[in-house]
């Protein structure tokens, strides 16, 4: 509180006017400071891919790959999501296991996309392996809320039909059990299409990334909004 000074005494002394409109917005203005200061950020979000090289964009540069392409599309209709692609080439699912705790409790993200599973299976790995990992990835998301997309992947016959079956069942059967969303298979869209692949015929090529990148939206879309209505309640 500043002192009282009579009006005579003001216009005496100019400087007094000066001083004292100074002693009387000092309270105001640090209470201006403390409100802003309290005043929390905009909320964000973080959305998690952890896949293999077909989420790393293998063959392209990051931003062509359908999920450089999810994260163009998310910024656009979603401000204030950020997408962290956690994707590594050549990641198999015991890999994902080893690396989603602390991914998870790094992003605290709102959804986490696990895309794994592939070369699990190129390389004729156990199933109950596979089944394990990926089983840990969906639970260490879950425990710090992020809601899960699951997305599969299919065999070529020649590993069998046995494994085949099998591999594309753990995919369902770990949706089911712990009540994630699943795409059965990432490269639906243009499996059937050789032109769609790289040399390699294992890799899409960067034109048919935005029909992957749509793939997986269909079902992650819902997920998004699921995600920013919690966050505002």
């Amino acid at each position: 509180m500043p002192p009282r000074l009579s009006p005579a005494a003001l216009m005496r002394a100019p400087w007094l006017l000066v001083a004292w409109l100074l002693l009387a917005l000092l309270p105001t203005q640090a209470i201006a400071q403390d409100a802003a200061a309290t005043v929390p950020p905009p909320p964000t979000r973080t959305l998690l891919v952890m896949g293999d090289s077909l989420s790393a964009g293998y063959g392209m540069a990051a931003n062509e790959g359908w999920v450089g392409l999810l994260a163009d599309r998310l910024r656009g209709s979603h401000p204030g999501w950020t997408v962290v692609n956690a994707s590594i080439s050549g990641e198999t699912s015991a890999g994902g296991s080893a690396r989603i705790v602390d991914e998870v409790v790094r992003h605290r993200p709102g959804v986490v996309v696990i895309a794994l599973g592939a070369n699990d299976g190129l390389r004729g790995l156990p199933l109950r392996e596979m089944r394990r990992n990926l089983a840990r990835m969906i639970g260490a998301a879950q425990f710090v809320g992020a809601d899960v997309l699951l997305v599969g992947m299919r065999m070529p016959p020649n590993l069998g039909a046995d494994y085949t079956r099998g591999f594309e069942a753990v995919y369902r059967d770990l949706a089911k059990l712990f009540d994630v969303e699943l795409v059965p298979f990432l490269l639906e869209p243009v499996a059937m299409d050789r032109g769609s692949f790289q040399p390699d015929n294992l890799h899409p090529t960067a034109r048919v990334q935005p029909a992957l990148r749509d793939h997986v939206w269909a079902s992650l879309a819902p997920m998004v909004g699921r995600a920013e209505a919690s966050m505002h309640d």
